[in-house]
């Protein structure tokens, strides 16, 4: 990432938990255009997801771990860096935790930080930088939701 991400999520939906594998996914949120690959091009693959609208997952074409996830609501637009994969992950802890009414019962959560049952609203938690940086990305997010109608 050339940059800060937007914001860091830790979700704890069940399909995150079966996806990761893990009680949790933990995702920075990042303009598609901040990232740069510094290895191998990864391999896109589509996969189900609870919308039902799917995902692409990029993964490692030598190992297959998943790198990053393109989620149908921004396509390419916003990557979602799976942080665990960063070199250094310990730099990017979640700035909110969601789905928590579905977390494993053993995670305990933190009592200082922003927890939600389910989703929540941006513009409440998010900071104005970040929110800034995503009004630029709707005209973009847009154009990717037309081609999607195009292909209709």
């Amino acid at each position: 990432m050339t940059t800060r991400p937007l914001f860091v999520h830790c979700c704890h939906c069940r399909w995150c938990q079966r996806e990761s594998g893990s009680a949790f996914g933990l995702n920075a949120m990042i303009e598609g255009n901040r990232v740069e690959n510094l290895g191998h091009e990864p391999e896109l693959v589509h996969t189900p997801s609870e919308s039902g609208r799917g995902q692409k997952i990029a993964r490692c074409p030598m190992c297959k771990v998943a790198v990053w996830s393109n989620y149908s609501g921004s396509g390419p637009v916003i990557k979602f860096i799976r942080v665990g994969t960063l070199d250094e992950p310990d730099g990017f802890p979640p700035d909110v935790h969601i789905f928590a009414a579905s977390k494993q019962p053993w995670v305990v959560l933190p009592s200082d930080g922003p927890v939600f049952d389910g989703y929540y609203e941006r513009e409440a938690i998010w900071p104005a930088e970040s929110l800034a940086r995503r009004e630029l990305l709707l005209p973009l997010i847009e154009k990717y939701h037309a081609t999607l109608q195009g292909d209709a």
